[in-house]
């Protein structure tokens, strides 16, 4: 629900920094602020329950059992001929959890800080940020039963696999985009969490998560439109899921391990940094707003 009055309203002209000022001012804010977000990043953690046993293991369980029923559902529709199906999708199943997390942590990372927010003068920006490295702690416990899959899958587990860290860090810039995007805008739009949960899951079915992108050159549509093609290579867990499953898996005919679309992973760095920096710039805008609207 709309908040009343709760639209977001930027600085005016008049008064507002210049574009570049505004982003220059959010750096210096995060540089300058790193025990602080030591301590969100903590305090995010223990939320979370990514410091104790039990939610460093739901990290574990949770995409397992997801695979499996992945597994089920697919296996009677029909999967085709992909060898190893299992870490097949386990190995995009990870990274989308790590994903969607951030972003439905970042989405309430402002808004429930209210009451610090009215009570404490600090930059706001630190709080999405915290939350998305936050989220790097979750990935790295599910790291665990994927190495586990691999070495049950005999010539999956290679060298390929030092890969991971390089593909990780052009995820974690564009989560970081996406969070503090999300944390801005839902502290005007209240609804945001509910219709984020809802584009989330749209998202994953339309990604290669569950299928190999190459076995879209036999659908009869994308036969018919190669533009459809293009634009499924636009998206960005299309660059993702096939860079985890190239260093992970391997191709979807059975094919071993090999290096990710570097070129790819280059583009879609470029891409989140310019989203991070618009983010910010957006964020910083309308900042100023939030005592008001919490």
């Amino acid at each position: 629900m709309l908040s009343t009055s709760a639209r977001p309203v930027v600085r005016e002209v008049s008064g507002t920094p210049p574009t570049l000022e505004l982003l220059r001012e959010a750096v210096r804010e995060v540089t300058s602020r790193r025990r602080l977000i030591r301590y969100l990043v903590q305090a995010e953690m223990k939320k979370r329950g990514s410091d104790t046993v039990l939610g460093n293991l739901w990290w574990i369980l949770d995409p397992l059992l997801q695979m499996i029923v992945y597994v089920i559902f697919v296996t009677i529709i029909g999967r085709g001929n992909i060898p190893d199906y299992p870490l097949f999708i386990f190995a995009a199943i990870l990274p989308w959890k790590w994903y969607s997390s951030v972003v439905a942590d970042g989405t309430q990372s402002v808004v429930r800080q209210s009451a610090l927010i009215r009570q404490i003068a600090f930059p706001k920006i630190v709080l999405p940020l915290a939350t998305a490295t936050a989220g790097v702690v979750g990935f790295a416990w599910g790291l665990i039963p994927l190495a586990v899959i691999m070495l049950l899958n005999p010539g999956r587990f290679t060298l390929y696999v030092l890969w991971i860290p390089v593909i990780a860090v052009v995820q974690y810039v564009f989560s970081l985009a996406s969070a503090i995007f999300v944390s801005a805008a839902n502290v005007f739009f209240r609804d945001l969490g509910n219709v984020v949960g809802h584009v989330l899951r749209l998202w994953f079915f339309l990604s290669p998560g569950l299928y190999a992108l190459s076995t879209l050159d036999n659908v009869s549509m994308f036969k018919r439109y190669p533009i459809l093609h293009d634009l499924v290579g636009l998206n960005p867990f299309s660059v993702l899921f096939e860079a985890y499953r190239a260093v992970i898996y391997g191709t979807a005919d059975g094919g071993p391990p090999l290096s990710p679309n570097l070129l790819s992973l280059f583009e879609l760095l470029l891409a989140s940094i310019v989203l991070t920096a618009l983010a910010a710039i957006f964020f910083k805008r309308v900042e100023p707003e939030f005592a008001k609207v919490l």
